[in-house]
C-alpha cells in the first residue's frame, strides 16, 4: 500500500510539474502563468477538483512513446468562482507547447459534456500551439469533437475563452463558437494562417500581433471582446464578468441585493441631451446614471463604437444594454454595429437576461461601401434578434429615432415589452429637412417657403406624441425618472412568457 501511496505522490508530482522547471521559467520570463497558477487564480481558493491527471497520449511514431508527460498538456476540472459552479481547461504551454492531442482532446470534451449535463458554464483558458503533428489526423478528429461540443451547449450554457497565448489554425474555430472571447495583450494571438504563410502566398509581410494581437482582435476584425494587459487582470476580470451569467439557460440571470434605490432619480439627465439636434452627447452617461452604483461592464468597447453592448443590473438584477451612441457616426447602425448588437442580444435571449434599449438613431449608414457590404443582410440580423427575443424588452427613446432603424432598435412593433420616449424624442420616417425635401420638391427653389414647411415638419412630427397617439409609446417620462420606471417595468416583467412557434431552427440571415 505505501509503494502506491509513493507512486501516486510521484505521479501527481510529475503532472504539476509539467514541461518541468525550465519551461516553467521561460513561461514567467514572457510575464505568463502557467496552466495551474491561472487556475488558482481563477477559481475560489481550495474548491478546484481536478480530473484526469494521469491521461497520456497514446502517441508511437517519432519517438513520442518515450516522451510522456502525465495530463498531456491541459489541466481539467470544475471548481467554485465566487460561490457558484464552473468547468474549466487550461492549456499547459510547458507541454509539447500546449498542443493539442487525441488524449487532450477527450480531456477537454469530458468536462464540457459533464458541464453540459448539470448545466454549468465551461472556461477554457487556451495557450497552445495548435494541433500536435505527431498525431496526424488524430489530433484534427479531437479539434472536431471539441468543436461539436461548442455547436451543442451552445445556448445551453455559456462558455467563455479566453485567450493566454497562441491560438492558430483549427484551433482558433472553437474559441469562435463560444459566447465570449477575451484576449491578453502583447502575449496572445488568434489567425487562421500565420505570418509565414501569409507571406507564401499573399506576399504580405506582417507580423504575428499585426494579424492577430489583442489589438487587432478588439478593435478591426471583432473576433474579441475585451483584452487585458497580463494575465492576473484578465483572470480578475474573468471573475467578476461570470457574475452577471446564470449557470445555464434554466435559470433566470443572477441577482446581487444593491444598495442602490431603483426610485433614485438624476435631475443632470433633463440636460444631457443637447437642444441642437445635430450636436452629439455621451449615451455612456446615461447607461452609468441609470445602473446600480453607476457599473456598466462593457464588451466590445473599441469595436463598431457607434453602438455600446454589455452587462450592468437594475436592483440587483443582470441585464443587458443595447445602446445608440451618438458621439460615434452620429449613432448610424452600420453592418459591424449591427453584427455586435445582434450578438449580444442573441446571447441576453438565450440566457434568460432582461434587454434594456437606448435608443438615439439616425437610420441606417448611407454609402457604396454599406451596401456593396451587405448592409441589408447584415442590417436585418439585429432587427432578427430583437424580433426572435422573449425575454423582457425595455426600450427608451433618448432623441432620434428614424425610419427603418426605429423599427429595429426594439421597437413596440417586435414586441418591445416596454417603450418609453423622452419628451424631445423624435420618432419618424427620416429628418425634417429630408422629409420636406421629397414632399415639397417643387418649392426647392424658395428656401423661404421650405424653412416655413421644415418647421411645420418639425412641429408635426418631431415629437413622440404622434407615435404615443398610436400606443407605439407606452409612456413620455421625464428624464431624470428613467431609472425608477425601467426598475418598475423590470419589476412587473419578471414573470413574463412568451414562446416561439416550435420549429427546429429558424434562419437568421447569416
Amino acid at each position: 500500500m505505501h509503494d502506491i501511496q509513493q507512486m501516486l505522490e510521484q505521479k501527481r508530482e510529475q503532472a504539476r510539474k509539467g514541461g518541468g522547471e525550465k519551461r516553467i521559467a521561460a513561461q514567467h520570463a514572457k510575464g505568463k502563468l502557467t496552466a495551474r497558477e491561472r487556475l488558482e487564480l481563477l477559481f475560489d481558493e481550495g474548491t478546484f477538483e481536478e480530473w484526469d491527471m494521469f491521461v497520456e497520449h497514446r502517441c508511437v511514431d517519432f519517438g513520442m512513446q518515450d516522451n510522456k508527460i502525465p495530463g498531456d498538456g491541459v489541466v481539467t476540472g470544475y471548481g467554485m468562482i465566487n460561490g457558484r459552479l464552473a468547468f474549466s481547461f487550461s492549456q499547459d504551454f510547458t507541454v509539447f507547447g500546449g498542443a493539442l492531442s487525441e488524449a487532450h482532446a477527450e480531456k477537454i470534451c469530458k468536462v464540457m459534456d459533464q458541464a453540459m449535463k448539470v448545466g454549468a458554464p465551461v472556461i477554457g483558458l487556451n495557450d497552445s500551439g495548435g494541433a500536435r503533428i505527431q498525431e496526424g489526423v488524430a489530433s484534427l478528429g479531437g479539434y472536431a469533437d471539441v468543436f461539436q461540443r461548442n455547436v451543442m451547449a451552445s445556448g445551453v450554457i455559456p462558455q467563455i475563452s479566453m485567450i493566454m497565448g497562441p491560438c492558430a489554425g483549427g484551433a482558433v474555430y472553437s474559441p469562435a463558437m463560444t459566447d465570449f472571447i477575451f484576449m491578453v495583450k502583447d502575449s496572445s494571438y488568434m489567425f487562421v494562417t500565420g505570418p509565414e504563410v501569409v507571406k507564401t502566398v499573399t506576399h504580405e509581410e506582417v507580423t504575428a500581433e499585426e494579424l492577430g494581437g489583442a489589438g487587432t482582435h478588439t478593435s478591426k476584425s471583432g473576433v474579441a471582446d475585451l483584452s487585458f494587459d497580463n494575465d492576473v487582470e484578465a483572470i480578475l476580470m474573468l471573475r467578476r464578468f461570470f457574475n452577471y451569467l446564470p449557470l445555464n439557460n434554466r435559470e433566470k440571470a443572477p441577482t446581487r441585493p444593491s444598495g442602490d434605490p431603483g426610485q433614485r432619480l438624476d435631475h443632470s439627465l433633463d440636460t444631457l441631451v443637447p437642444d441642437n439636434a445635430n450636436k452629439p452627447y455621451d449615451m455612456k452617461e446615461l447607461i452609468l446614471k441609470v445602473v446600480d452604483d453607476g457599473d456598466f461592464f462593457e464588451l466590445q468597447a473599441d469595436y463598431a463604437k457607434n453602438i455600446l453592448t454589455g452587462f450592468a443590473r437594475m436592483e440587483g438584477q443582470t441585464v443587458g444594454i443595447v445602446a445608440n451612441q451618438p458621439l460615434v457616426l452620429a449613432g448610424c447602425l452600420d453592418i459591424k454595429s449591427s453584427i455586435k448588437a445582434a450578438r449580444f442580444v442573441r446571447f441576453c435571449d438565450a440566457f434568460n437576461i432582461p434587454v434594456i434599449t437606448f435608443v438615439d438613431v439616425p437610420g441606417f449608414m448611407p454609402g457604396t461601401s454599406q451596401e456593396y457590404g451587405g448592409i441589408i443582410k447584415h442590417g436585418a440580423k439585429l432587427l432578427y434578434a430583437y424580433a426572435e427575443c422573449t425575454v423582457p424588452k425595455v426600450t427608451v427613446i433618448t432623441r432620434k429615432a428614424y425610419g427603418g432603424a426605429y423599427d429595429v432598435m426594439s421597437s413596440k412593433h417586435l414586441r418591445g415589452d416596454v417603450n418609453f420616449a423622452w419628451p424631445n424624442a423624435e420618432i419618424a420616417v427620416m429628418g425634417a429637412k429630408g422629409a420636406v425635401e421629397i414632399i415639397f420638391r417643387e418649392d426647392k427653389g424658395d428656401p423661404e417657403k421650405l424653412a416655413a414647411k421644415e418647421a411645420e415638419y418639425k412641429a408635426r412630427f418631431a415629437n413622440p406624441f404622434v407615435a404615443g397617439a398610436r400606443g407605439f409609446i407606452d409612456d413620455v417620462i421625464q428624464p431624470h425618472e428613467t431609472r425608477k420606471r425601467i426598475c418598475r417595468s423590470l419589476t412587473m416583467l419578471k414573470d413574463k412568457k412568451l414562446e416561439n412557434p416550435w420549429r427546429k431552427h429558424g434562419n437568421i440571415p447569416l
